[in-house]
């Protein structure tokens, strides 16, 4: 069968990615949160990570948009949900058009009976362009920071748990805890691989800055934090607690044990993002967070 290719304007040509790419991509991306942001706030690790998803095929369910120079000017994935990307410089051609469109006919080729798309909530032109396209909100997603001038103070562990960083050996425990935790809300449960590449195997993972929490010797909590490159700024990827021990503190416990740890490496800020679905809003502003941005994320519905 042959590959679905997006129909662009004059002057741009398109192929798959491949991991020789991801430098390139990250850069794009990285100009994208620069535009949108001010800031950089990703790393390579997740575009790398983001390839090798289990069921995507590069070769089918990715498009890098190039110039005539042959520099990348777009680039978008699609294997469940979507990304698409389109630097600052070619905005207003029709490229986010014509990747939404790719996207879907790849989508309903694959048999999806839907495509999800993130758009940041500042991005007021993509956020219009996927509404005209039958897109509706689905979740609201925000990024959170917690500013930290001086030393944050850690509170006493709960009756009967202690805390201490991540040790080589923790991912299979904590894979667990988190899928466990996250069972309420995600769609599916990741393979230990897949989670540990976004994760524990990620290159800006930080096990010195992660905290795990345990009742006796059972992994009860886990804050898995990354040292992004190029950011002034510490980062939690994810924050999960065992259901039989929550209310207990142990969440509040954890996110300030690792602003700590963060703060001893010199960071002055930490942010982690969240979503709806979760619920975890209020605790993470109790803690002392506040909300620097939000996306929404996109739903269509590809069949009746």
């Amino acid at each position: 069968m042959p590959l679905i290719v997006p129909v662009l304007p004059p002057g741009y040509r398109s192929r798959p990615a491949s991991a020789r790419d991801v430098p390139a991509i990250h850069a794009l991306i990285a100009a994208c949160e620069r535009e949108i942001y001010g800031r950089v706030q990703s790393d390579a690790g997740v575009v790398a990570a983001d390839l090798t998803r289990p069921g995507l095929v590069p070769e089918s369910d990715t498009v890098l948009v190039l110039d005539r120079a042959g520099h990348l000017a777009a680039r978008a994935w699609v294997d469940r949900r979507s990304e698409i990307d389109v630097h600052p410089e070619h905005r207003g051609r029709g490229l986010g058009a014509a990747l939404l469109d790719w996207a879907q006919a790849r989508a309903c080729e694959a048999g999806s009976d839907q495509i999800v798309q993130t758009v940041p909530d500042a991005d007021l032109h993509a956020v219009a362009l996927v509404r005209r396209r039958g897109y509706e909100p689905l979740v609201t997603s925000w990024l959170l920071e917690f500013f930290m001038p001086d030393e944050p103070v850690v509170p006493e562990p709960p009756t009967g748990v202690t805390v201490r960083p991540f040790r080589v050996g923790d991912g299979p425990a904590a894979h667990v805890l988190v899928q466990d935790a996250f069972d309420e809300w995600q769609e599916r449960r990741q393979a230990y691989e897949e989670w540990a590449t976004h994760t524990v195997e990620r290159p800006a993972f930080s096990p010195a800055q992660s905290s795990l929490a345990f009742a006796g010797d059972q992994l009860v909590g886990a804050a898995l934090a990354l040292d992004v490159p190029g950011t002034d700024e510490g980062y939690l990827e994810q924050v999960a607690v065992r259901r039989d021990h929550r209310g207990r503190g142990i969440a509040r416990l954890l996110l300030r044990q690792t602003f700590r740890a963060f703060h001893g490496a010199g960071r002055r800020s930490c942010t982690l993002w969240t979503h709806s679905d979760t619920g975890a809003l209020d605790l993470y502003l109790r803690v002392g967070m506040t909300v620097r941005h939000s996306s929404t994320v996109f739903r269509k519905a590809l069949r009746a």
